[in-house]
C-alpha cells in the first residue's frame, strides 16, 4: 500500500488554500446570518475548482473524485464554507453518467464557464423526509414535455441556482412493482419556471441558504428528462456515494484541531499555557485522531469510486465517521476557547454551527448506521 498523495494532489491544495486567503473570517461573518458568498462562489469558478469534475471536452477540469475531495477538505480547513458550492459537484454526477449526449453539450459547457449555476438538489419532501420513495412531487407526461407539481424542502441555494436536478414521480406507487420504480430525474431550467414555481427560504441556525420550494405546474420539455423514465431513483443513489464522500472531505478540513492547538499553545492561564493541561490537550489530540482515521476511510472510498468499483459501504462509513470527528474537534475546540468560543470574531461559534449539521444532512447518521448493520453486516432490516 502507499498511502502517499499523488504530488497534483497537494499542488491542488495549495492553490486552493491561496485562493482561500483572499476570503478571511471577516468575510464569513459579514454574510451572516443568511447573505450566499457570491465572490467567493465566483472566485472558485473563475479557477475552475467547481468544474472539476466537468470532462475536459466541455470545458471542465477532468479531474476525479480524489481530486474533489482534496478540493472542498481544504475550502473548510481554510475557515471557508464548501457548502455554499458542493452541490454542483456531487450533482454533476447525475448529469455526467446518465445525462444524454444533448444535455452535456447544452450545459456543461455553461456550467464549467460560470454561465450557469448547477446549486439546486430537488429530493426531500416534508411528507417524506428521508423515505425518498415516498415523495409525492408528480411530473406528469403532457404531449409538450411534463408537468409538475408538488413541493420540495431543504432544497439548498435554490435562490442562487440556474438549474436544479429535481426528482419526481412519474407513476403512482400502486402503479409500480418496487417502491422504488416510478420516479424520474429533470434538470429544470428554473429561470424559465415563472410564477408557477416558488421559493420560500427557510430561518436556520447557521448560514446554509436552504429553502422549500412549490411547484404548481411548472412546464418542462421533454429533454428535461435525465436517462429513463422511472429509473431516477437508481440514479439519485448512484450519486449519493459521491455526496457521502464529498460532505466527509468537508468534514476533515482539520480547521478546530488546527485552531484548537494553536490557542491552546498561546493562551496563558495560571502561568503557564492551558495546552499544557492534560484536560485541555488530550481532547484535541484525541479529535486529531478521530479525523485522521476518518480521512483514511474517505480517500479509500474516493479511490473506490475512482477505479469503478462498489463503495457504498465505505461512501457512508467515511461521512459516519467524518461528521462524528468533525463534531468532537468542534467541541473541543470550543472547549479549550471557552468563553472566547462564543464571540464571534473567533469563528469558532460560525464553524461550531456549520459542521453540527452533517451529523443529520445530507443523510442522519442513524440511517448510515441502519444502512451498514443491514446492507453491510447482514442484520435484519430495523425501520
Amino acid at each position: 500500500m502507499n498511502f502517499a498523495l499523488p504530488a497534483e494532489l497537494g499542488d491542488i491544495r495549495a492553490a486552493v488554500a491561496d485562493l482561500c486567503s483572499d476570503f478571511p473570517g471577516e468575510y464569513w461573518r459579514a454574510l451572516e446570518p443568511d447573505g450566499y458568498p457570491d465572490a467567493f462562489v465566483e472566485a472558485l469558478t473563475k479557477a475552475g475548482w467547481l468544474a472539476a469534475l466537468i470532462p475536459e471536452e466541455y470545458g471542465g477540469g477532468g479531474l476525479d473524485v480524489a481530486a474533489a475531495c482534496v478540493i472542498l477538505e481544504e475550502i473548510n480547513a481554510s475557515g471557508c464554507n464548501a457548502a455554499a458550492c458542493h452541490a454542483q459537484m456531487y450533482t454533476m454526477g447525475t448529469l455526467l453518467r446518465h445525462g444524454s449526449s444533448a444535455q452535456k453539450e447544452r450545459y456543461l459547457p455553461q456550467i464549467a464557464s460560470g454561465g450557469l449555476r448547477l446549486q439546486a438538489f430537488g429530493v426531500t419532501e416534508p411528507g417524506a423526509g428521508s423515505d425518498t420513495t415516498k415523495i409525492a412531487t408528480t411530473a406528469e407526461r403532457m404531449s409538450n414535455g411534463y408537468t409538475i407539481r408538488g413541493q420540495k424542502i431543504w432544497t439548498s441555494r435554490a435562490e442562487h441556482s440556474d438549474l436544479m436536478l429535481l426528482l419526481a414521480r412519474t407513476r403512482a406507487p400502486e402503479e409500480v412493482e418496487r417502491k422504488t420504480d416510478g420516479l424520474s430525474v429533470f434538470l429544470v431550467d428554473m429561470r424559465a419556471a415563472g410564477d408557477a414555481l416558488e421559493i420560500r427560504p427557510i430561518r436556520t441556525m447557521l448560514n446554509h441558504a436552504t429553502t422549500e420550494i412549490f411547484f404548481d405546474g411548472v412546464e418542462i420539455p421533454h429533454d428535461a428528462l435525465v436517462g429513463e423514465e422511472g429509473r431516477g431513483f437508481e440514479y439519485i443513489l448512484d450519486g449519493m456515494n459521491v455526496e457521502r464522500i464529498l460532505i466527509a472531505s468537508e468534514c476533515i478540513g482539520r480547521w478546530f484541531v488546527a485552531k484548537a492547538s494553536s490557542y491552546a499553545s498561546e493562551r496563558a492561564v495560571f502561568g503557564r499555557p492551558i495546552g499544557a493541561n492534560q484536560g485541555v490537550q488530550f481532547p484535541i489530540a484525541r479529535a486529531y485522531a478521530a479525523v485522521e482515521a476518518a480521512s483514511l476511510v474517505r480517500h479509500k472510498a474516493a479511490w473506490l469510486f475512482d477505479e469503478g468499483l462498489p463503495c457504498g459501504a465505505e461512501a457512508n462509513t467515511a461521512k459516519l465517521l467524518a461528521s462524528e470527528a468533525s463534531w468532537q474537534a468542534a467541541n473541543a475546540c470550543l472547549d479549550a476557547h471557552g468563553g472566547y468560543g462564543f464571540a464571534a470574531e473567533y469563528d469558532v461559534e460560525r464553524k461550531f454551527r456549520e459542521t453540527r449539521l452533517y451529523s443529520v444532512a445530507p443523510i442522519s447518521n442513524n440511517l448510515v448506521l441502519a444502512y451498514l448493520g443491514q446492507h453491510v453486516l447482514g442484520m435484519p432490516r430495523s425501520y
